[in-house]
C-alpha cells in the first residue's frame, strides 16, 4: 500500500512540475544556462577572450553527466563533456576578426536540453599584409611570381594583387597566404602591393595596403616591321605588296620563337615565323588599316600602317526620264560615273551594263538603255566597270503609275429639288494624285485633287428641275493628255411635296349617322410618300399609311355623333418637309330613319289634331241644324216653303249631293240624339271656290226628316 501511494505522488510530481527528473535514487532540473564573453563583448585584435557557459542545475545526490556545446553563427565550434558543476570556459587566445559572430551555448543532461540566448563578439583590427616577389626585374614576356601574407589572420580570406594601384588580380583562400603568377602590362618600372579582406557572411573587412615593391620591366629587342608598296598616289586597281618582318636588336635567336600576324581590319591575311607577304588588289571602298603582330609567349608587339586609296572612277548613278512614267509608257534609264581619274581611264574604258540581264531595256548607247515600262514595279541597278574594278550603283525602282480608269458619277445620298446634294466622282484605278473635274454639259465646273486612298472627290451642288441632273459629267485625269470622261448622271430626284389636300367623301351636307366617311389626303410631290391623318386636339395620329402613290384614303367606319370634329393631315415624303393641308369640320347629321320616325310621330300627332277639331266642328252643326228645325217647325207651311226656296236660290254655287240610304226616321233621330248615323250625306265641291250644292231631299212633312249634313 505504501509503494503505490509513492508511485502515485511521483506521477503527480512529473505531471504539474515537467522540469524535474524523479526516479527512485536521483532527480534534478536546468533552471537556466548562461553564455558570457570576457572581457568583453567588444575586444581589438590580439585580445584573450574566453566565452564562459554557465549552467544552474538543481539535483539530488549523485553525480550528472553534462555534455555542453558551443555555436557560432549556427555553426558548432566547441563540444565538452564533464561531471562536474563548474562553468564550461571556451578560450580564443589572440582574437582575431574572424572571431567576430553570435555565441551560444548548449546543455544536454541524461537527454534534457536547454540553449542559453546568442551574444555577439566583435573583433576589429587586421594585421598588415606582407607583399613577397621573386624578381626585381623581368623581361616583357617573364611572369611575377608574388606572395601575399595575412599574418596571423584565420577564416576565408579575399586577396588583391595591384600594379601601379591598378587591381591586376584577386582570389578566395581559406589560409592567410596567396601566391600568384602574373605578367606585367608594358615595359618601365612598377609598383606592387596587395591586401586583403576576411569574409565574415554578410560583412567583410578590408586591411590596410601592404608594403610596396618597385618591378622593372626589359624590353625584349625585338619588333615588327609592316612595309606597304607603292607608299603614295595609290589607285583602284593597283597591285598592293604587304611584308611584315621581326627586326632584331642583340639576340638572333630570340626572333625564332615568335610569332607574326599581318592583318587587315578584322580579316587575318597571313602569319609566320621570321616574315610574312601578302599582295592585293587596291580598292577605293574605304581606308585600308593594315596590322604586323608580334607575339612571344605573353608579350604582344604591334605595328599599324592606314593606305589611302583613290578612286580610279566613281560608283555610278542611275537615272530615269521622264521622272514619272505610267505602264507601257517610253522610259529611259541613264548610268553614269560623274568622276574619273583621266590620267589613269579615258571615258570609252569604262563600260556599263544593267541588272538584272532580262530588263527588258535596249542598249542605245554607252550607258543609255531604253524602252517601254513594265505593269509593275521592278528594280534595276548599274554595273560600271574599268581595269578589272566594278562598281554598283543604288538600286532604282522603279513604280509604273497606271491610268486613271473611267470615272463613275453618283449621288451621294439624296437629289432633292432645291436642296444642296453631293456628287461623287471616284475611278476604280488609276495612281494618285488624280484631278476630277465636275461638267455641267460640257462646262466646266469645279476641279477637285485626290492625293490618298480614303479621299474622295465630292461637288456639291443644286438642281431646280428633274432633268438638270442628267447634264452632270465628270472627268478624271492623272497625266497629261488623257482625261477620260465619264457617263452622264442618272440619278432619282425627289421633289418635296406641295399642295396638300384633304378631301371628305360623302360630301360634308350628306354625312349622317351610319354612313362610312373617306378621308382622303393628296399631295404633289415624288413618292413614296408618308399620310398621316389627325383630328384637332389629338397628338397622336389617327392613322399612318406609306405609298408610292400621291394620295390615299383613311376610312372611317359607320359613323356617330362622336366622329364629329375638324380633321386634317400630313404628308413627307424623302425630302424630309412635312406639309399638311387645311383643316377640315365634318359634321355628323340624324340617320334619315330617325327622322323618318319623327316625321311619322308629328304627322299622327297633326292627324289627331285635325280630327280633333272635326269633331268639334260636327258637333257645332248639329245644334245649328237642331235650331233650325225647331224654328222651322213654328212658321206657316207656306211661309216655310218660301223661305226654302229663296234659301235655296240665294245658294247657287253649292251643290250638294245627297245620298240617303232609307232608314226609318226614328233611327235617324235616334243617331242624331247620339252623334251616330247610320245614313251619310256626302257633298262634294263641284265648281269654282264655292262650288254648288245639289240638294237632294226626300219629301217630308217635318223638318226633322231632313237629313244632316255631313260636314
Amino acid at each position: 500500500m505504501g509503494l503505490l501511494l509513492l508511485l502515485t505522488s511521483s506521477l503527480l510530481f512529473s505531471f504539474f512540475y515537467p522540469g524535474i527528473v524523479v526516479d527512485a535514487q536521483r532527480s534534478f532540473t536546468i533552471q537556466n544556462i548562461v553564455l558570457s564573453i570576457e572581457p568583453s563583448t567588444n575586444v581589438t585584435r590580439d585580445t584573450n577572450v574566453t566565452v564562459r557557459c554557465k549552467a544552474h542545475v538543481s539535483s539530488g545526490t549523485g553525480v550528472l553527466s553534462r555534455e555542453y556545446t558551443i555555436y557560432k553563427d549556427s555553426q558548432t565550434v566547441y563540444t565538452k563533456t564533464s561531471s562536474t558543476s563548474e562553468d564550461l570556459l571556451y578560450p580564443l587566445p589572440g582574437a582575431r576578426v574572424s572571431n567576430t559572430g553570435k555565441y551560444k551555448c548548449k546543455i544536454n543532461i541524461e537527454g534534457k536540453e536547454k540553449t542559453s540566448e546568442a551574444t555577439k563578439l566583435t573583433v576589429t583590427g587586421l594585421s598588415k599584409p606582407v607583399l613577397h616577389i621573386n624578381k626585381g626585374v623581368v623581361n616583357e614576356e617573364e611572369e611575377v611570381t608574388a606572395s601575399c601574407t595575412a599574418p596571423g589572420e584565420t577564416g576565408s580570406i579575399y586577396f588583391y594583387f595591384y600594379e601601379d594601384s591598378k587591381e591586376i588580380l584577386d582570389n578566395l583562400v581559406n589560409s592567410n597566404q596567396l601566391k600568384a603568377k602574373f605578367p606585367l602590362s608594358s615595359i618601365g618600372i612598377h609598383k606592387l602591393s596587395c591586401n586583403y579582406a576576411v569574409l565574415i557572411m554578410p560583412d567583410s573587412f578590408k586591411s590596410e595596403k601592404s608594403n610596396s615593391i618597385t618591378v622593372s620591366v626589359k624590353e625584349l629587342s625585338i619588333t615588327p616591321v609592316l612595309e606597304i608598296l607603292p607608299q603614295s598616289k595609290v589607285y583602284e586597281g593597283d597591285q598592293l605588296s604587304i611584308s611584315c618582318t621581326i627586326r632584331t636588336f642583340l639576340n638572333s635567336s630570340v626572333s625564332s620563337l615568335a610569332d607574326l600576324y599581318l592583318s587587315h581590319g578584322t580579316t587575318l591575311l597571313s602569319s609566320g615565323k621570321t616574315k610574312v607577304n601578302h599582295s592585293m588588289v587596291a580598292l577605293a571602298e574605304h581606308p585600308w588599316d593594315f596590322e604586323c603582330r608580334l607575339e612571344k609567349g605573353n608579350v604582344a608587339k604591334v605595328t599599324k600602317n592606314r593606305v589611302t586609296v583613290n578612286e580610279l572612277f566613281s560608283a555610278p548613278t542611275l537615272t530615269m526620264s521622264p521622272a514619272e512614267v505610267f505602264q507601257k509608257d517610253h522610259m529611259t534609264l541613264t548610268c553614269r560615273s560623274k568622276i574619273y581619274v583621266s590620267e589613269r581611264i579615258s571615258m570609252e574604258e569604262l563600260s556599263y551594263t544593267l541588272e538584272p540581264p532580262d530588263s527588258h531595256l535596249t542598249p542605245m548607247k554607252p550607258g543609255v538603255f531604253s524602252g517601254r515600262a513594265l505593269q509593275h514595279d521592278f528594280n534595276y541597278t548599274c554595273v560600271a566597270q574599268a581595269k578589272g574594278i566594278m562598281k554598283h550603283s543604288d538600286t532604282l525602282t522603279i513604280y509604273p503609275k497606271v491610268s486613271v480608269s473611267i470615272p463613275k458619277i453618283s449621288v451621294v445620298g439624296k437629289a432633292v429639288l432645291g436642296q444642296p446634294f453631293n456628287i461623287l466622282c471616284q475611278s476604280d484605278t488609276g495612281s494618285f494624285p488624280i484631278n476630277y473635274t465636275l461638267l455641267w454639259g460640257y462646262d466646266k465646273l469645279s476641279t477637285t485633287t485626290v492625293k490618298l486612298p480614303r479621299e474622295e472627290a465630292l461637288f456639291t451642288v443644286t438642281i431646280s428641275r428633274p432633268e438638270e441632273i442628267n447634264k452632270y459629267m465628270c472627268e478624271a485625269t492623272n497625266k497629261h493628255g488623257e482625261a477620260p470622261l465619264s457617263k452622264r448622271l442618272l440619278a432619282a430626284v425627289i421633289a418635296p411635296l406641295t399642295d396638300t389636300t384633304l378631301t371628305v367623301l360623302p360630301s360634308l351636307t350628306e354625312i349622317s349617322e351610319g354612313d362610312d366617311l373617306y378621308l382622303i389626303c393628296g399631295t404633289k410631290g415624288s413618292p413614296p410618300v408618308t399620310f398621316k391623318w389627325y383630328r384637332d386636339g389629338d397628338k397622336q395620329p389617327l392613322f399612318t399609311d406609306t405609298t408610292n402613290k400621291n394620295n390615299t384614303h383613311y376610312q372611317v367606319p359607320k359613323l356617330s355623333k362622336e366622329h364629329s370634329g375638324t380633321y386634317y393631315c400630313e404628308a413627307v415624303n424623302q425630302a424630309n418637309n412635312v406639309v399638311r393641308s387645311e383643316k377640315v369640320t365634318v359634321e355628323v347629321r340624324m340617320a334619315l330613319w330617325k327622322k323618318a320616325v319623327i316625321g311619322g310621330v308629328g304627322l299622327v300627332v297633326v292627324s289627331l289634331l285635325v280630327l280633333a277639331c272635326v269633331l268639334y266642328c260636327k258637333s257645332k252643326r248639329v245644334r245649328v241644324v237642331r235650331a233650325a228645325v225647331s224654328v222651322w217647325s213654328e212658321r206657316p207651311p207656306e211661309v216655310a216653303n218660301d223661305e226654302e226656296s229663296s234659301v235655296l236660290s240665294s245658294e247657287p254655287d253649292v251643290e250638294y249631293t245627297e245620298v240617303v240610304h232609307p232608314q226609318p226616321v226614328d233611327t235617324v233621330r235616334g243617331a242624331a240624339d247620339h252623334h251616330d248615323y247610320q245614313g251619310s250625306v256626302e257633298y262634294a265641291e263641284l265648281n269654282g271656290d264655292r262650288p254648288e250644292i245639289s240638294h237632294h231631299l226626300p219629301e217630308a212633312n217635318n223638318p226633322q226628316d231632313l237629313p244632316v249634313p255631313v260636314d
